[in-house]
Formats: structure tokens, sequence, C-alpha cells
């Protein structure tokens, strides 16, 4: 059965005790979605990833071209992202986009903090190091580059490690 996140309270207390503590950007969604939803969902990651791979997003000479600034193709993706981002923002703030069930969607606005440097720094240097960044990495799986399996994994324990460590780390 599904159960979803507890949500943070304004006092900072939780609805459910043991639960997860309160973030920057949580997930306030009370309506569970309905498996048709889920459904729509996987679709929309499905074409994504098959956006990601035709578009040589997930290739690793690409990323690592990028990083050897030998060529435009990446950065030029990244920068239509960053402002179809900025655009996508922007009409939901202006619209009241609403979620697939029926939910408003609040953005919740960040505070800077050098842990964020840090933060992108590492992330660049496993992105250079792997050829593979989140996003991509289950559409290199799902092209058969098993060996990203690894990297999966690494991202997993990197995840955890975070999570372990997140109070004594500089925020």
């Amino acid at each position: 059965m599904f159960h979803p996140l507890p949500t943070a309270q304004p006092t900072g207390q939780l609805t459910q005790p043991g639960s997860l503590p309160d973030c920057d950007a949580p997930n306030n969604q009370s309506i569970p979605e309905s498996w048709i939803g889920n459904l729509k969902y996987l679709l929309v990651g499905v074409i994504f990833g098959v956006v990601f791979v035709k578009a040589e997003i997930i290739s690793w000479f690409r990323i690592q071209e990028m990083f050897r600034f030998d060529s435009f193709h990446m950065y030029g993706v990244i920068g239509s992202a960053v402002v179809v981002g900025l655009v996508s923002v922007q009409l939901i703030r202006r619209f009241n986009v609403k979620t697939l069930s029926g939910e408003a969607v609040q953005i919740t606005p960040k505070a800077f903090n050098k842990g964020q440097v840090y933060g992108g720094l590492l992330f660049g240097l496993g992105w250079a190091i792997t050829g593979a960044c989140p996003g991509p990495l289950f559409a290199q799986i799902g092209s058969g580059y098993a060996v990203v399996g690894v990297t999966l994994l690494s991202a997993l324990a990197g995840t955890w490690l975070y999570g372990y460590f997140q109070q004594k780390l500089p925020h």
C-alpha cells in the first residue's frame, strides 16, 4: 500500500514520529498518486531517456569533450535546459499550475550556502571521472552500458553518506 512521505509542519515538527527531518524543498503532496498517474510519470521518464540517448547526452565521449572544452554540444544542451527551466518555473508561478493529482505546485526559495560550492565541485569531479550524472545514469544502463551500474551504486552510496553526515556538513 502507498504511504506518502510525512510533511513538515511550520513549527518544525513532523507529522509522524521517526520520519524525515525538515528540508529546503519538502514534498508536501497530500493526495497519493494513482497507478495511472505513476504510469504517466513512467512514460515521461522513458521519453526523457530516449531523448537523452538520441541527443548523445549519455555519451562518455560527449561529456569528455565538454570537460576538455573541445565541443559546444553539451554546453548547448545544458544552457537550453537552464532556459527551459527558468521559463517553466515562471509559467508555473504565473498560471498556478497544478500537479497531475490537482494540487498546487509550491516552489520554496532556497538560501545560498558554501556547502553548495563544495557539493558542486564534488559533483563535477565525479561527473568528469565517470562520464555520468544522475539523470543519464538510467539511460546509460538502459542502453546496455552495464558498467555504469558501478556509478549508480556509488551515487546511491554517496547519497546515503550525505544523509548520514548531513548535520555535520557545512550548510
